[in-house]
């Protein structure tokens, strides 16, 4: 079983994984201002970021799910890991070698499962690129030679080779201490009468790796077409590999994509190779699956997709029926993205792969240049099927086309193309066109579910905003509040939630002896905190704060009179109805103090009144 991981090795895997660097992996990360960042949420569909990440203490959190943590809870999240695998994962990334209590360190065995077949994998990956200089390798060399590929090429994508053996990889991994079970488990191999057997044979193999790098599986190509066996075959669903997920070559293209808010969907592992070799390296591919919603959600994170945004996907397809048909479900998925997206079809039916050997590689480059919206691309494969030199066949294409420009969305876009179908069908008659699509856009609209309500948590209250903040500051900066936060009380407080934090500060020491706070105080706070109050400590460490680092002081003493005006107030209206009960003739004494007592309550009032107004 197992042993714990030391907590200093945990602390250390935290300091040297520094949360920027981790999320921005993942995600495009842009200056929010006030020392955070911002993004598109990885956990929830979002077209404006709602993402932050605070560097300086180490936390993110999202603002429209409300889910946050530090760096080790992102990597949990993300890859659906235990606390002790995102550890690992993280330990690997930064070369940490942990040690675990309970018997010590033990390589290799302590590992979490993911970590293992990460591992395995890597190796396999080593073992298929080594086995590409062998002799029996001699037609992968070729295939890959007759497609334009240097040796160096497959050296920088890691193109290898599977031997025709039934066992060969299965040996040598278990001869480097992995079991049969995580072969298995793994993709890498598959069950023999008489132990693991290899998954791919005689193969020319691609490793395809996650955006972080990681190798997860593998693509391979038979060599000889009259073998048994499909043209490609690709690592089976595994604890790593979800091919609904899987975008081959974006780990290289990940930082291109990002910086030049393009990305490529291309059909195939040595398009993607060729793309980026002719000078196209926003180049990405599918494997063994349609492109669909979870690649999207990859790729809207890289282009920080979002309104408003300049960016554009290109999708490249075959010229043929088949491609077409590619093309148009990727149409189905197009308004799922804020970015334009586009359709590069080569007319003589050449892939980007065929296209650099026949024409070089200006002319892939060319062939992304000539990109077609995607929405007129889909209108004109639909015109293409009928007849439109006779007047039943315009209408005809007409009726099969208005779906495609009734479910655009946007209402200007929907409008030209609307222009743009009457003039390629050529009735000259916008107003019919018009009437026609609008006629189909109300039927569908009618057709259409009610979506149901929705809850916007909003703090309108300024009370409670008041709250918020001050809570914000003794956070982010409670030496700005000192002792004087300390004695406000919790009665300060109007939101149950607010009431409990404030106890939960106080009882971790109070603001007077956090200090500068820091990551130190909110590592503090996030120990002490139950689990329902844990993910308002992440917001309050990283939310901004609406004040200038040059009036700091000014703004928190200003807040913390509003917040102790509350309690006076309330103090007030307490000594006015005793002041009522009691009565001038009845006690004239009690009367007499009571009424001091108020007048110097009123005094503080003012005065809290001029500095909560200063601020």
């Amino acid at each position: 079983m197992a042993g714990r991981i030391s907590d200093e090795d945990i602390a250390l895997v935290r300091e040297r994984s520094p949360i920027a660097d981790v999320v921005g992996e993942h995600i495009q990360l842009r200056n929010a201002g006030g020392g955070n960042l911002k993004g598109l949420c990885p956990f929830h569909e979002e077209k404006t970021p709602s993402f932050n990440v605070t560097p300086a203490r180490g936390y993110w959190y999202c603002f429209g799910c409300t889910e946050g943590g530090d760096v080790i809870t992102f990597i949990r999240r993300l890859e659906h890991l235990s606390f002790g695998e995102a550890v690992e994962r993280l330990a690997g990334r930064a070369g940490i070698r942990l040690r675990y209590e309970q018997g010590g360190y033990v390589p290799g065995r302590e590992q979490g499962e993911r970590s293992r077949l990460i591992e395995a994998h890597r190796a396999a990956a080593e073992f298929y690129a080594a086995k590409l200089t062998d002799p029996e390798a001699a037609p992968g060399r070729r295939f890959l030679a007759e497609r334009g590929f240097e040796r160096a090429d497959a050296e920088r994508f890691g193109v290898g080779y599977a031997p025709a053996e039934w066992e060969a990889l299965s040996r040598h991994l278990m001869a480097r201490g992995f079991t049969a079970a995580e072969l298995i488990k793994g993709g890498l191999a598959k069950e023999g009468r008489r132990g693991p057997i290899d998954r791919f044979r005689g193969r020319l193999i691609w490793p395809i790796r996650d955006i972080t790098g990681d190798v997860i599986g593998f693509g391979a190509r038979k060599l000889n077409d009259a073998e048994d066996g499909p043209k490609y075959l690709n690592t089976p669903e595994s604890p790593l590999y979800k091919k609904s997920e899987v975008l081959y070559g974006v780990d290289l293209a990940k930082r291109e994509i990002s910086r030049r808010s393009q990305a490529v969907i291309v059909e195939g592992y040595t398009d993607v190779m060729a793309c980026h070799l002719a000078g196209v390296p926003t180049a990405v591919a599918t494997c063994g699956t349609a492109f669909g919603a979870e690649h999207i959600k990859v790729l809207r994170r890289l282009l920080l997709d979002q309104s408003g945004s300049q960016g554009e996907v290109v999708f490249t397809f075959d010229g043929d029926a088949a491609g077409q048909k590619a093309a148009l479900r990727a149409f189905a998925d197009e308004q799922k993205f804020v970015t334009q997206t586009y359709v590069a079809v080569q007319p003589s039916g050449l892939d980007p792969c065929d296209l650099r050997v026949r024409h070089g590689d200006a002319a892939v480059r060319d062939l992304i240049a000539s990109k077609e919206p995607l929405f007129a691309f889909a209108i004109r494969s639909v015109i293409s099927r009928y007849d439109v030199s006779t007047n039943e066949g315009r209408l005809s294409a007409l009726d099969a086309a208005a779906p495609i420009v009734a479910g655009i969305k946007d209402r200007a876009l929907r409008q030209l193309y609307a222009v743009d179908l009457d003039r390629w069908l050529g009735f000259n008659n916008e107003r019919f066109v018009m009437e026609r699509i609008a006629e189909i856009a109300g039927t569908a609209a009618r057709q259409a579910q009610p979506a149901g309500p929705r809850r916007v948590a909003e703090l309108t209250d300024p009370g409670v905003r008041t709250e918020a903040e001050v809570l914000k500051l003794a956070v982010q900066r409670p030496a700005l509040l000192g002792a004087r936060f300390d004695g406000v009380g919790p009665e300060a407080f109007t939101l149950p939630e607010h009431v409990a934090l404030y106890k939960l500060i106080l009882e971790v020491g109070g603001a007077a002896v956090a200090e500068a706070g820091g990551r130190e105080w909110v590592d503090r706070l996030i120990a002490a905190a139950g689990e329902d109050l844990r993910g308002m400590v992440t917001r309050f460490a990283v939310e901004e704060l609406r004040v200038d680092s040059a009036v700091e002081d000014r703004y928190a003493a200003g807040l913390l009179a509003a917040l102790e005006l509350v309690s006076v107030n309330r103090a007030i209206e307490q000594l006015k109805s005793r002041l009522e009960r009691t009565g001038a003739g009845e006690s004239p004494e009690e009367y007499n103090r009571l009424f001091a007592e108020l007048f110097e309550l009123e005094r503080e009032r003012r005065t809290l009144k001029e500095r909560a107004a200063g601020s």
